[in-house]
């Protein structure tokens, strides 16, 4: 069973990130980069917000020859509705939320 528990700091600035970048495909690599987390903290976030249906992860053919496929990360349309009213205040059990 899932824990609906509050997202950390850290969450939500990646939910922010994955927000703006609209329907566009983001890699871990610039996610992390972007939130400025470490990939230890960044990939276990991105896990779970997938196995919350609020990401979608694809791995992605490599740019170049020689160098490998890379697992890119968007948000879900669910995910879109959710970071946005996470954004607003509106989400249900969250930090710093007025009772």
């Amino acid at each position: 069973m899932a824990r609906n528990r509050s997202l950390s700091p850290t969450a939500r600035n990646v939910l922010a990130i994955l927000l703006e970048a609209g329907e566009d495909w983001s890699h871990g690599y610039a996610l992390g980069r972007a939130a400025g987390i470490p990939s230890g903290t960044l990939y276990p976030l991105l896990i779970r917000l997938e196995e919350q249906e609020h990401l979608e992860a694809q791995w992605q053919p490599p740019s170049e020859p020689g160098r490998p496929a890379r697992h890119a990360y968007r948000l879900s349309a669910a995910g879109r509705v959710f970071a946005a009213e996470l954004l607003r205040g509106e989400a249900p059990g969250l930090v710093g939320k007025p009772a």
